[in-house]
């Protein structure tokens, strides 16, 4: 099957207002399971990533703030969650599940993290619900340990992977791909490697001809050896965050495409869930498990 990072405390509780967000979390381990998607042999627990691997793309300044809860009350109101230690520890495990995970990909081709995707997190702070960048820490952990030396960030969640750009506008070894709402948060936007803007309203058409003409040119002109993937699912008409009008069948096509051609390049993968704000549960958890889903029908 793939490898699946997912502990215990990724779903851990948060005062009343702040735990919708968390319940996917819980849920979709539950419905892979049910539905024979994945077995219990395919999930595997992180421990806590190694600080030399955070302060690869963090600042020093930041992780001991982070660490020692010492943050400015402006910096936490930023991240949306109240700091805790418990919620400290789930990123560090979070950011090692997709260490351990883009590892895995090599040997099992895709990997998946039943969080991650916390692209809102710069070098020196964290912006809405993201504190730590697991995708960015993972990439550069790949190009330091000589485990990659081209690596792609496909970021297609409907807000723009405004952290990610900002840690690796300088570095040439990690390029930077974002599809996002043009007038969604963040509403001042950094420059990556490559930014695609979608208007209000745009139809899964639209959106599915774009991705399906920009991301074989960019395997073609990176000719990266590992792909990273952010599968957020708010690009649904249904999302409160979301501006886009995008189907669950679409979402779905949309995943397919990009494993197709991971798949089709011989690349590996290493997939993390972003974000999902639909106000029903069942439309997040269908369309993060169709995710899951595809890939397996696929690799």
């Amino acid at each position: 099957m793939f490898p699946i990072a997912f502990h215990p405390i990724y779903k851990h509780p948060l005062p009343e207002g702040h735990r919708f967000p968390m319940l996917k979390y819980e849920l979709l381990p539950q419905q892979l399971l049910h539905e024979g998607t994945a077995s219990t042999q395919d999930f595997f627990e992180p421990e806590i990533a190694d600080f030399k691997d955070i302060l690869a793309v963090h600042t020093q300044e930041y992780l001991t703030a982070l660490l020692h809860l010492t943050l400015e009350p402006k910096a936490i109101r930023k991240i949306g969650f109240p700091l805790s230690k418990a919620l400290v520890e789930r990123e560090l495990r979070i950011a090692q599940g997709t260490i351990l995970g883009c590892q895995k990909s090599f040997e099992y081709k895709v990997s998946f993290n039943i969080a991650g995707g916390t692209h809102h997190a710069y070098s020196d702070r964290g912006e809405a619900f993201c504190l730590l960048n697991d995708q960015a820490i993972a990439a550069q952990y790949l190009v330091n340990h000589k485990l990659a030396k081209k690596v792609l960030i496909i970021d297609l969640d409907v807000h723009q992977g405004n952290g990610t750009a900002e840690i690796f506008k300088n570095n040439p070894n990690i390029f930077t791909f974002s599809t996002h709402g043009k007038t969604n948060y963040p509403f001042k936007k950094e420059q990556s490697d490559l930014d695609i803007e979608f208007l209000d309203g745009t139809t899964d058409e639209q959106f599915l001809n774009t991705i399906a003409s920009i991301i074989p040119k960019l395997i073609e002109e990176q000719k990266p050896d590992f792909i990273f993937y952010l599968a957020g699912v708010d690009i649904l008409k249904t999302d409160k965050l979301g501006k886009l009008s995008c189907t669950l069948d679409g979402c779905k096509k949309r995943d397919e495409i990009v494993f197709q051609l991971c798949h089709q390049y011989e690349i590996p993968v290493q997939v993390s869930m972003g974000g999902g704000y639909s106000p029903e549960i069942k439309t997040i958890i269908e369309a993060h498990a169709n995710t899951y889903r595809i890939a397996k029908a696929i690799f």
